[in-house]
């Protein structure tokens, strides 16, 4: 397949161009690396030292001899859009290429407005230029479990069925964001599904859980192809953070009571999860959801196998519960179905000790580049 990766040079679309290409695909990134300046802003840096887009491309066509193309450019640019699907005529476009982090959407409110221009804008876009030059491209769009919120029912996938006032309909999930980042991506799922729906594009949004891990089967090959790892108190996500923390020594820092409860999977999954979805393409005219996860967890019970995993190296992990920066229900119903995935035939890798302490060991071997100044949270919802 022809298959362009948005936001290639990211934590998810990094790893997934490799993937594709790996498997003989024909694959294209688009990036502008704006990922990176937002270190620079923030004054953090990836764990792991990551190459230039440029290097870590012509290190996998050295190690690989495959070439993937780079696009370099703005989703918001609608003539630079419209020219690479003209160019590179895609069967199928994986979406990574949005502003990812809840709480960098609630610095203020500039960030709030360029999290939402940025990535409504340049969905938008996609969904133009797929429907003027290639209309049969299936549109594979990262969502997030986080449009849901922590809803007392089950959550769906996508769907449900409502019974009201003696009449029935299928409807959209309800959706309760968690955040202006959450809410773009609510923002996008309505404007996909009616594209699906006006114009017939094919489309499946993932509604994915948080990612952790670091290790793939093609990033292990060479320390230029290695993928980031995030673990300041904006970017870094539960997991990968407090593995970071136990290896500096540094608390494992739990928001609140730490009862939220969460869908979380491996990197290695995602990568599983998109090449499922585009081997089996929505129809023309559907909108179709999966919840790309494989396991739920509180964020106490991930800190407290982290502690475990940690004591058996030796490390004294203490767990810290700190005021809660967002605003959010701390303890909470959640019960998200994951079906569709797993009958595709998705084999999912559950958390386990040897990933923690790998992603731990890590961390170790790169304590040096940890800086403690911005691993605690300075963002609040308040």
């Amino acid at each position: 397949m022809k298959i362009i990766i948005a936001g290639g040079d990211g934590f998810c679309g990094w790893p997934t161009a490799l993937h594709f290409s790996e498997r003989g695909h024909e694959v294209a990134i688009i990036d502008n690396c704006i990922r990176r300046e937002w270190d620079k802003e923030l004054g953090t840096r990836s764990l792991t030292p990551i190459a230039t887009i440029q290097e870590r491309l012509a290190a996998w066509k050295e190690i690989s001899g495959k070439d993937v193309k780079l696009y370099y450019g703005d989703l918001q640019d609608y003539e630079f859009v419209h020219h690479v699907f003209e160019d590179f005529e895609p069967e199928a476009f994986v979406h990574f290429a949005e502003q990812r982090s809840a709480p960098y959407s609630m610095i203020d409110r500039d960030h709030a407005v360029f999290t939402q221009v940025n990535n409504v804008v340049g969905t938008l876009n996609v969904l133009f230029a797929i429907k003027e030059t290639v209309p049969d491209c299936h549109l594979i769009k990262l969502g997030t479990m986080g449009e849901y919120g922590t809803p007392n029912i089950d959550i769906e996938e996508g769907y449900i069925r409502i019974q009201h006032k003696g009449r029935e309909d299928v409807l959209p999930y309800p959706k309760q964001p968690f955040s202006f980042y959450h809410l773009s991506k609510v923002h996008d799922s309505h404007n996909i599904m009616f594209a699906c729906k006006a114009w017939g594009i094919r489309a499946t949004d993932l509604n994915q859980g948080v990612v952790y891990g670091l290790w793939t089967e093609e990033t292990r090959r060479d320390e230029r192809l290695y993928n980031r790892v995030d673990y300041d108190g904006v970017f870094g996500t539960a997991l990968n953070r407090f593995c970071v923390q136990a290896a500096v020594g540094h608390p494992l820092t739990v928001y609140g009571k730490g009862g939220q409860t969460r869908a979380f999977l491996d990197i290695r999954d995602t990568l599983q999860c998109i090449e499922l979805a585009a081997l089996h393409p929505a129809d023309r005219g559907e909108f179709r959801v999966f919840n790309q996860f494989t396991e739920q967890f509180s964020v106490l019970q991930l800190a407290e196998h982290v502690q475990k995993v940690a004591r058996d190296l030796g490390m004294d992990a203490q767990i810290e519960h700190l005021p809660n920066p967002r605003v959010e229900k701390e303890e909470h119903y959640y019960n998200a179905v994951h079906t569709k995935l797993l009958d595709l035939g998705l084999k999912p890798h559950y958390l386990s000790d040897e990933l923690i302490r790998e992603l731990i060991q890590t961390a170790e071997r790169y304590r040096d580049r940890v800086d403690f100044d911005v691993i605690r949270p300075k963002v609040t919802w308040r």
